[in-house]
């Protein structure tokens, strides 16, 4: 009998991956004596810690500063010196009270009280994951949590958010490089935007947090601001750096203030989570399993399927999908090494029922594909081929 690995992402809002993972082993187990492996994976956005925690990283609580300064709960995970942070669970646009967006004044703070919790559990190796943000601050929140000190030009703090940058008059860094001391930070984002312009942080990702034409015009100007400061204390212009502008700047604060380098998302995390490994096992008699809630264009550029699907074609091993529904014709599935997908839309047209019963229609989409690419247990019995 064949091995089906499932490496699948989650369908956000309704499964986690590991759910995903879970219904799917139970309906393939309906119909194949298949051995399933599963790894649940993410890309660096929300899910990140949670397959870091489904591969075998221990879930540490943190009390941490949500994107407008109300107390949240969160949690990074660790393995060993290891610690791996999630920016959406700290400082997400999903943690914005009663959803309503700020964009002049939310703040990466939380992200660095999170890293600052690693690193005084004893962490030295640390992973951000950034997709998601809530705020267009450059990092500079970040930067603050962990001991930089921003003041304006009577000495005092800065308030948090992007806007405020503009009244930056001095950046002091002493106590930040001295807790940052021996510490490798590496960031997992696909985006490969600069900090500035028309194709930077706040240009692009901006009206997505709520920011008017005329409050992403201020923010620019307040992120050339913050760059030029932190040129002129750390000698580096790291604003056209690519990937500086993911997660509104933080890229930018992790790479030229943290000494950080930036890592494909999906690639980063697949070694985390010990896919590669898994992958090894297999033979092209076998099958790969990926996926996502929306199957679309975005899922080609740097999402989870697109890296599984990639990596196990570079092996020879088949890879189907399972989502929520797909954009994607035979086509563009097959460019991206996925020879079919399987979505809960073929079997339930109605959008809610496929949102408030998914792991019951993932469960039957296992059994699907069982039937159709498995040898299953009835053709087993009789040498029949499926």
């Amino acid at each position: 009998m064949p091995t089906v690995l499932i490496a699948s992402d989650k369908f956000k809002g309704s499964l986690t991956a590991a759910q995903v993972a879970a219904a799917l082993t139970a309906g393939i187990g309906r119909v194949s004596d298949a051995t399933v492996v599963t790894v649940p994976v993410a890309d660096g956005g929300d899910g990140t810690v949670e397959a870091a925690v489904s591969a075998g990283f221990e879930k540490v609580p943190v009390s941490a500063t949500g994107p407008t300064g109300e107390p949240v709960e969160t949690a990074y995970a660790r393995r060993g010196e290891t610690a791996v942070v999630e920016m959406a669970d700290v400082s997400g646009l999903w943690r914005l009270p009663e959803g309503r967006r700020e964009p002049l004044t939310a703040t990466s703070r939380g992200l660095g009280e999170v890293i600052g919790a690693a690193l005084d559990a004893g962490c030295t190796q640390v992973v951000l994951g950034i997709g998601g943000s809530a705020s267009t601050d450059g990092g500079a929140g970040m930067v603050a949590a962990l001991g930089g000190r921003l003041l304006d030009a009577h000495h005092d703090d800065l308030p948090d958010g992007g806007a405020a940058l503009a009244g930056l008059d001095r950046l002091d860094l002493g106590a930040l490089r001295s807790r940052m001391e021996g510490i490798t930070v590496t960031v997992a984002s696909d985006v490969d935007n600069p900090l500035l312009g028309g194709r930077g942080a706040a240009a692009v990702y901006g009206p997505q947090k709520g920011a008017s034409p005329e409050e992403v015009a201020q923010l620019d100007t307040a992120l050339a601001h913050w760059a030029d400061v932190v040129e002129e204390v750390t000698g580096r212009d790291d604003r056209h750096h690519a990937g500086a502008g993911a997660a509104g700047g933080v890229g930018f604060g992790a790479v030229a203030v943290l000494g950080a380098s930036i890592r494909s998302g999906i690639d980063l995390l697949l070694d985390l989570v010990g896919f590669g490994a898994a992958l090894e096992q297999l033979t092209p008699d076998d099958l790969v399993v990926t996926g996502e809630g929306s199957l679309d264009e975005q899922t080609l550029h740097g999402k989870a399927p697109a890296g599984v699907a990639a990596a196990a074609a570079a092996r020879g091993i088949p890879v189907v999908a399972v989502c929520g529904r797909t954009t994607l014709d035979a086509d563009r599935l097959r460019g991206a090494g996925i020879h079919a997908a399987y979505a809960l839309t073929d079997i339930e047209p109605d959008p809610q029922r496929c949102f408030d019963e998914a792991a019951t229609l993932v469960e039957r989409l296992g059994e699907r594909l069982a039937r159709e690419r498995l040898v299953t247990t009835e053709a087993a019995e009789t040498g029949a081929t499926p």
